[in-house]
């Protein structure tokens, strides 16, 4: 995922601070801080051993992102979840990743076939250990299905366009972290026809399975009762 790169955008090694903004950001997504959790600064900085000044300065960051509510005189605290989130959250979504992957299906070369399979393959093979009940690995099952769906749009030719379905795609997936929402050979059917349309350039019918998989995941979700 964008904030898990080992380096920053221009090459260099991260500093301290943006090490600790991706990894409290990394925390937040995959539900290792959860929901409402009170974010008190000294014991972040034992944890991610930046400033009191940094990690203020991450948790407004955060804050912006909608990821932290910032509570004025008495701190900062995990945003909290709701099904009416969850749906806002899910619509944006899918209006952003049609919209690029109509044009990614439109403009892809033979390069941009390669990074689809191959992501596709990995997101398969942890899909099909998950589903013979081998759950140890879910945070890199879901940093596989954030691969394959980048790679997806790749082609789309906006980079702000693929930053911000980033963004959204990670708060999505912190709701699926919460939840801890597998749907098991359903999704992976879906992933598995999502990657046919791409090979066909069937941008139609590759928008008629987004939906259904997005809206599937989504009633999944909210299936499991811990979303309220």
């Amino acid at each position: 995922m964008k904030h898990d790169a080992p380096q920053g955008q221009s090459g260099q090694i991260p500093t301290v601070g943006e090490n600790a903004y991706r990894r409290i950001r990394a925390d937040i997504v995959f539900g290792r801080l959860a929901p409402r959790q009170k974010l008190k600064l000294e014991k972040l900085r034992d944890s991610y051993g930046a400033s009191i000044s940094t990690l203020r300065e991450i948790l407004n960051r955060l804050a912006s992102e909608s990821l932290v509510l910032a509570e004025g005189q008495r701190g900062f605290e995990v945003a909290p979840v709701s099904v009416e989130n969850l749906r806002e959250i899910a619509a944006l979504r899918l209006l952003l990743e049609n919209h690029a992957l109509e044009q990614s299906l439109a403009a892809g070369d033979m390069e941009w076939e390669g990074r689809v399979v191959a992501a596709h393959h990995k997101l398969a093979t942890l899909e099909r250990r998950m589903s013979e009940g081998d759950r140890s690995e879910t945070e890199l099952w879901k940093r596989y299905d954030w691969e394959f769906h980048q790679a997806l749009i790749s082609a789309c030719g906006s980079s702000v366009l693929m930053d911000t379905h980033a963004g959204v795609f990670d708060k999505y997936l912190r709701y699926q972290m919460i939840a801890l929402s597998f749907r098991g050979d359903i999704a992976a059917e879906e992933h598995r026809i999502l990657l046919e349309c791409a090979l066909e350039r069937d941008s139609v019918r590759a928008r008629e399975v987004l939906v259904r998989h997005v809206e599937g995941g989504v009633e999944h979700a909210l299936a499991t009762g811990t979303i309220r």
